[in-house]
């Protein structure tokens, strides 16, 4: 019975799952690569999930995790060989370019920084299942948010943070 109720409800979390995952990879086929892996861990694993309790924390919580096995082996597969630098196009009308600019400075934010904001702001976590997802203590999700909002709008703003290493 829980294995068919996990499968009902795996539907309706698809959506926020692509989300986190685009958040996550920066690229939409990697991202797709990564909600396909989350839902087969998912499945796999369904025995582990009980029935009532936050399953969309219980899959972001796979996500993370299946998204820190991609890192670990792609390090082995950039030592070997050189990145490949990204192009794309310029959005044409002002509140697009002005979107653009916000996303491209949340890519660039850290990835301490940049999730709990993802979290938060666009799949609308509380703190406390944003900070379960991430496994970190709810103090310190809360010190990253404030730190990844704050750089955030300094990126915006064309400032530059003395303590922030940008991603790029």
């Amino acid at each position: 019975m829980a294995r068919r109720e996990l499968a009902d409800q795996l539907t309706n979390e698809v959506a926020s799952l692509r989300r986190y995952a685009l958040v996550l990879t920066r690229k939409p086929d990697e991202a797709e690569d990564l909600v396909q892996e989350c839902l087969a861990r998912a499945i796999a694993a369904a025995h582990s999930w009980q029935p009532g309790s936050d399953l969309r924390a219980w899959l972001f919580r796979i996500m993370h995790n299946a998204f820190i096995d991609h890192v670990r082996k792609q390090r082995v597969r950039d030592a070997a060989q050189p990145a490949l630098a990204e192009t794309a196009e310029s959005p044409v009308q002002p509140h697009r370019v002005e979107l653009a600019q916000v996303l491209d400075a949340l890519r660039g934010l850290p990835d301490h920084y940049r999730e709990p904001i993802v979290l938060v702001a666009i799949e609308e976590m509380s703190y406390s299942d944003a900070a379960r997802v991430l496994d970190v203590p709810l103090g310190t999700f809360m010190s990253r948010l404030a730190r990844g909002r704050e750089a955030l709008r300094r990126v915006v703003r064309g400032e530059k943070s003395p303590h922030l290493r940008l991603v790029s």
